[in-house]
């Protein structure tokens, strides 16, 4: 089951790179904004559940969308681009298992816990 939504997150990463290959940016602008979703994590400085709160905020599928869907209403392309981010961004860490957080800790996520101590799955 595991390889099989990896499957799906990379065929939806990919839906991301066709979505942006529509929009009037250079290439090299993918790779340089894909982790700056990641910013979410400051919230961790305030505390697990500040911490939680926004590193999901920035990883959810939902916001990514509304982003980009308001970027299409509105025809503003760095909107697109935002949304297309950060839903690519999503993706690409459901790819390597890194999910939303819970608020007990960084490494205790919705797709299980993450980090060196974590109990690993086939």
């Amino acid at each position: 089951m595991k390889r099989v939504l990896q499957l799906e997150e990379i065929l939806l990463f990919a839906g991301g790179i066709f979505l942006f290959a529509q929009l009037p940016f250079a290439w090299w602008w993918f790779p340089l904004l894909i982790l700056t979703p990641d910013i979410g994590m400051v919230g961790y400085l305030a505390g697990p559940v500040t911490g939680a709160w926004t590193y999901n905020l920035f990883h959810h599928r939902g916001f990514a969308f509304a982003i980009w869907v308001a970027g299409m209403l509105l025809a503003l392309p760095l909107l697109q681009l935002a949304g297309i981010i950060l839903f690519s961004h999503v993706a690409m860490d459901r790819i390597f298992g890194y999910g939303l957080k819970h608020t007990r800790g960084f490494q205790y996520t919705h797709l299980g816990e993450i980090g060196k101590n974590a109990k690993r799955h086939a």
